[in-house]
């Protein structure tokens, strides 16, 4: 029987279905034996390609209020703290390129679920450069070094290039699962992602 293929999680911070996500993935794909790929990206270029300027959250009312109830039940759901934020969007930005600078270390996971909690389980600014000073202190990682290589100009780049990667690979919204070429979308498809990583060909 061959190995699980590997999948790949593209997340923004200031997405709220990615705040499930990104708090399920490791331990759900460590079950299943599959190796887990992160991938940062910023939602906001790849939101104005397709003509909206915010969140369609926020353009369709309707489709806002929706989604608050339905993270607040699937919080509850996964047992995962949740926290109405009282901004949303947030300013994921300096957050993504921590997460850029480390998505190949063996803190990502660790740093991508703090900094999300911060966001929509404490409702805390992770736009605020000492909110994520914060977050790295508390995880025992040198926060001054990180957010200098976070902020030098080659990182910012290869944030942007990757945000560009996921537009050119059709991502559209995140949480984006990609097990090769094949796309599953949203914190309700991770199962399925999974079960596709490990499935015999």
């Amino acid at each position: 029987m061959s190995a699980p293929q590997p999948v790949e999680i593209w997340f923004e911070f200031a997405s709220s279905y990615s705040y499930l996500a990104v708090m399920r993935v490791e331990s759900a794909a460590r079950a299943a034996g599959v190796t887990l790929h992160w991938r940062p990206f910023l939602l906001g270029p790849v939101f104005l390609s397709l003509g909206w300027n915010d969140s369609p959250f926020n353009i369709y009312p309707p489709k806002g209020r929706y989604m608050w109830r339905d993270m607040a039940r699937l919080a509850a759901k996964y047992d995962i703290p949740f926290h109405l934020p009282s901004q949303f969007p947030r300013n994921g930005l300096l957050a993504a390129r921590v997460a850029r600078l480390g998505q190949d270390q063996p803190w990502i996971a660790d740093f991508a679920r703090a900094a999300m909690r911060a966001n929509f389980g404490e409702d805390r600014d992770i736009g605020q450069p000492e909110v994520i000073v914060d977050i790295l202190s508390a995880l025992d990682l040198p926060a001054a070094q990180l957010i200098d290589a976070a902020l030098a100009p080659a990182n910012k780049l290869a944030l942007r290039r990757q945000t560009e990667q996921a537009a050119e690979r059709g991502i559209f919204g995140a949480p984006t699962l990609l097990v090769g070429d094949e796309m599953f979308w949203g914190n309700d498809r991770l199962e399925d992602a999974l079960a596709w990583a490990c499935r015999s060909e």
